[in-house]
């Protein structure tokens, strides 16, 4: 195997753990849940003005598949749509008071893995952090690019 299989598989080996070793706390704790909505809830909380379109281009989803999360979403009175007095073209959300406890018990346990994980972030320099992101930064916009040239949308309905 050459260093940039090897580089690769460990991405994803290294992806996958986490997934592995986050999951079982998250779905602990969230198990009311799917992840494609407490990631929509993520998005919503961390963004002003979130709609269907940003965030289908933010998680690499469809529109139609973000309508269907956020319509549970809404159902599940988690989020609520609203418009703008200047476009009422367009939806937006925003999380209620029950969305807002979903987002913080998500966020604590974002910080309790950052936490487990901080043993082995301390002992990297700001020199390799750097080269890291370097690489990833190129890689992505590489992907992006690769993205960009397909003619339709990256992701199934």
């Amino acid at each position: 195997m050459n260093k940039k299989e090897q580089v690769l598989t460990n991405f994803r080996d290294l992806f996958s753990k986490m997934v592995w070793l986050n999951k079982l706390k998250l779905e602990s704790a969230l198990n009311d849940y799917k992840p494609s909505e407490v990631h929509c809830i993520e998005y919503i909380g961390n963004h002003t003005d979130a709609n269907v379109t940003k965030m289908a281009e933010s998680m690499y989803m469809t529109r139609g598949a973000i309508s269907k999360i956020t319509k549970k979403l809404i159902d599940k009175q988690l989020i609520e749509s609203y418009q703008k007095a200047d476009n009422k073209k367009e939806i937006y959300f925003k999380l209620t008071e029950k969305g807002l406890q979903i987002q913080q018990v998500h966020d604590q346990l974002h910080q309790e893995f950052e936490e487990r994980d901080q043993v082995v972030f301390e002992q990297v320099t700001d020199e390799q952090f750097d080269r890291m992101l370097h690489f990833i930064e190129r890689y992505s916009n590489h992907l992006d690019h690769e993205i960009k040239k397909l003619d339709h949308d990256p992701k199934p309905e």
